[in-house]
């Protein structure tokens, strides 16, 4: 019985020092990482602009449903295992810049996603994406800050669409 005690008290005070934790990180964070693909900028813009294609890519995404918009911007729901995250589409330029929100106030985490495009030298693309997130769970930010790591979704991101890049025609 003692030790079954002292086991329960190792995990609570556990349990306090990630919510201490966690509540010492900030709620805002921003993330940032690029990679260079084998396609114009149109090409890529193309392919991340087309949410209706992305469980085809996308890791993870099992399914894209449009939305209704109230205002004159594109509104779409990811469906994955980690369940449905609306999203709408701040601001668009083709072939240069993206800028996406999550669109779902009832969310642990919220934040904003800029994907910027520019020729590389080698007639090819960068493309530069940054997440200004939030988290407003403390035991979210904890696991994100020091078990997942703030880029990671991007990385993931970045690795799906060099392998659809890889995939797409070669035109001239």
């Amino acid at each position: 019985m003692r030790f079954a005690l002292i086991g329960v008290g190792v995990v609570v005070v556990l349990i306090a020092i990630v919510v201490a934790l966690g509540y010492s990180l900030p709620v805002k964070h921003r993330a940032e990482a690029s990679a260079t693909f084998k396609a114009t900028p149109d090409a890529v813009y193309a392919l991340i602009t087309n949410v209706e294609a992305f469980p085809s890519w996308r890791s993870g995404i099992k399914s894209v449903e449009l939305q209704p918009s109230t205002d004159g911007r594109k509104r779409f729901r990811e469906r994955s295992a980690d369940g449905a995250i609306a999203y709408v589409i701040e601001s668009a330029e083709p072939g240069k810049r993206l800028v996406t929100r999550i669109d779902d106030k009832s969310l642990p985490f919220g934040g904003t996603w800029t994907y910027e495009l520019s020729p590389a030298a080698d007639g090819g693309t960068t493309l530069r994406i940054t997440e200004d997130g939030e988290i407003y769970n403390p035991v979210f930010r904890f696991v994100s800050r020091f078990f997942m790591g703030y880029d990671r979704t991007i990385k993931t991101y970045l690795a799906d669409v060099g392998k659809q890049v890889a995939a797409l025609p070669v035109r001239k």
